[in-house]
């Protein structure tokens, strides 16, 4: 049953669009009552849209309208993205005129005269007086900082922002103390680790804003004792950033076009540098894209962890907070927290600009309303994260009767849970439909592809034959809370699938001598853990600790592959194929599961059984999206 928010004193709708994951949040005296990136509803990834059906979830799952809202605020102030713009512009002329006169008719069209377009995305929602709306703007880098700190459980935190760019900041340092927060440091544009980060996704052949997970993913197939890599290193430090303790850097121009252009790098010299040409993204991955993938991740890392030693040294505090687009590397937090700078470190689980959209929501209900946090809290306010559409069993059953789904209904959820953990157990593939969707990149147990971490041979079937995407890129582990000691390295719970770690020991399986030096595809599928299906080819894995009171449905899923086969683990991908977003609906979930190669799907309590299904032709359900 859901709660009356009527007579609630405060609500504020956050909104972050028109650049890339556009999402809107809704919070009610402190609550985070619903949060959706736009893309899941219409199903364009990483779509820069007006989020009018993320904002019409929201209100219809507090039973508001326009109206009712006490403040609606945008998570940026695009005044200071265009002086950030002319002054970038005329600091570097005569270069990037071409750019400069075709970006500006764009931005005094859409951008310049956002508030107009805001009016108008709102009023195609519903009516509202536009005389009352109260309607704000928020810092891009106070968003992101409010989106971790008043998240968290954290009274007093020290805050470290990292991204491409907001206004002019690309990363801060802060601290959040009660419902306040107060910025110390920031770097300035052009100067960036986030555009530094994606100006290699670009020249590796990833897609900028999409393609840094794979960047990542592909890191540790390079060989880290080659003279290449730590040539590349070199080369890297040498030419394009200087590195300073503090962990602020600065960025050789000559390099970038990113300031000036419509393109990330000066491609010829990246080309002269490098030694090898800028990569097509279908042209085959080879063992010297893995070692610059290796090399730019090491020296990310050196960067994040000089700047959240600086964040520690300045602040005097024990508690980090982690926002911004490179806080979602994993890798990198994991070496951050691996370092013991901080006694404890709270990762947005939407680090991104979706995030942004909940960051600036909390920070106009905290700060401009100068509320009071909630005290009584046990890991955050996110709840799991799972701020998402439901569905209830009518509307499954009615998407059922629509399509002439097959299905198994069953009464009882452990029952339930038994028979799919034994299909797991039996190397089956389940799509895993439960409760409310997640918001952020990371299913996390309600919108989910699930197998068997045991299988050798599941990390090729999922890439080649369920997602449809790179064989080279790693799947995460979902393990219960209470036995990840038994199986990784890790230290402190990962919710939100935001950290990555080793293995034990115990768990690997012995290599050949001269591993570090196999090719790329050798590498992959040599056999190295127990665990195989979710070790990456450096022994880590992206891990997602699952707690019974967080998730009840899932905890008890894994608890009962754990009594079948005594691994308390599941392999968790999310729920879509490449270049889809995450699904949102029955409909989503039943047609991913008609045009992939998934055995079994599991939609609240139906099952239902690839083989038994009427209408079984792929070219029926299958869907182009764009790759990503």
């Amino acid at each position: 049953m859901k709660k009356d928010y009527k007579k609630s004193k405060y609500c504020v709708l956050g909104i972050s669009c028109f650049y890339h994951d556009s999402a809107a949040s809704l919070v009610i005296d402190g609550i985070v009552v619903a949060a959706a990136q736009e893309e899941r509803f219409t199903r364009k990834k990483h779509t820069p849209d007006f989020p009018k059906e993320a904002i019409k979830y929201c209100l219809k799952e507090s039973g508001y309208s326009i109206s009712d809202i006490s403040a609606i605020v945008f998570y940026d102030k695009p005044l200071l993205k265009f002086e950030r713009l002319l002054q970038t512009y005329y600091s570097f002329s005569p270069r990037g005129l071409f750019s400069f006169l075709k970006a500006i008719p764009v931005w005094l069209d859409e951008k310049l005269f956002i508030k107009n377009k805001i009016i108008e995305g709102l009023s195609s929602i519903e009516y509202f007086d536009k005389k009352k709306l109260n309607l704000l703007f928020t810092e891009h880098h106070l968003s992101h900082a409010a989106s971790s700190f008043f998240s968290s459980s954290f009274e007093n935190s020290a805050i470290l922002t990292i991204d491409g760019v907001g206004e002019w900041c690309t990363s801060s340092i802060g601290i959040g103390s009660g419902n306040n927060i107060k910025i110390l440091k920031e770097m300035h544009f052009p100067h960036s680790v986030g555009l530094l980060y994606s100006a290699f996704t670009y020249f590796l052949g990833f897609k900028v804003n999409s393609g840094e997970y794979k960047l990542m993913g592909l890191a540790p197939y390079g060989n880290r004792n080659s003279n290449r890599t730590l040539n590349f290193i070199e080369l890297i430090k040498k030419n394009l950033v200087n590195i300073n303790n503090d962990g602020s850097i600065w960025l050789n121009q000559k390099y970038f076009s990113y300031a000036t252009s419509l393109k990330m790098i000066s491609e010829k010299k990246w080309e002269k540098l490098f030694g090898f040409p800028l990569r097509n993204e279908e042209l085959k991955l080879e063992q010297h894209h893995c070692d610059l993938a290796l090399a730019i991740q090491n020296v990310t890392e050196e960067i994040v962890i000089k700047l959240a030693k600086h964040t520690k040294e300045i602040t005097k505090l024990n508690n980090l907070c982690l926002a911004g687009g490179v806080a979602l590397n994993c890798v990198a937090n994991g070496k951050i927290l691996n370092e013991n700078i901080f006694d404890n470190i709270y990762i947005q689980p939407a680090s991104g600009d979706s995030g942004g959209s909940l960051g600036a929501a909390l920070a106009i209900y905290h700060m401009n309303y100068d509320q009071p946090r909630k005290n009584k809290i046990d890991y955050d306010i996110m709840g799991g994260s799972y701020l998402g559409p439901e569905f209830s069993e009518n509307e499954i059953s009615n998407m059922n009767k629509i399509v002439e789904a097959v299905a198994e209904k069953e009464e009882v959820f452990s029952l339930l849970a038994e028979k799919v953990a034994s299909l797991i157990a039996n190397g089956k593939i389940i799509g895993w439909f439960q409760g409310r969707m997640e918001f952020g990149p990371r299913a996390l147990g309600n919108r989910s592809i699930l197998a068997d971490p045991r299988n050798p041979e599941m990390q090729k079937k999922l890439n080649l034959k369920i997602k449809y995407r790179e064989g080279f890129r790693p799947f995460a582990p979902s393990v219960l809370f209470e036995d990840v000691n038994k199986f990784f390295k890790l230290k402190k719970e990962s919710p939100y699938m935001l950290v990555v770690d080793e293995i034990l020991s115990s768990k690997k399986k012995k290599v050949p001598s001269n591993y570090e030096e196999m090719s790329f595809w050798d590498k992959l599928y040599c056999e190295r853990s127990e665990i195989q299906s979710i070790t990456h080819v450096d022994f880590s894995a992206r891990i997602q600790t699952v707690k019974k009171e967080f998730n009840f449905r899932y905890w008890t899923l894994i608890n009962e592959f754990k009594k079948q086969t005594g691994c308390s683990i599941l392999v968790n991908t999310s729920f879509n194929v490449r270049g889809e977003p995450i699904v949102l609906s029955p409909f989503d979930a039943y047609r991913c599961f008609m045009a992939t190669e998934m055995d079994y799907l599991v939609i609240g309590d139906f099952i239902y059984k690839k083989e038994e299904q009427v209408n079984t032709k792929k070219s029926r359900w299958q869907k182009t999206f764009s790759k990503d």
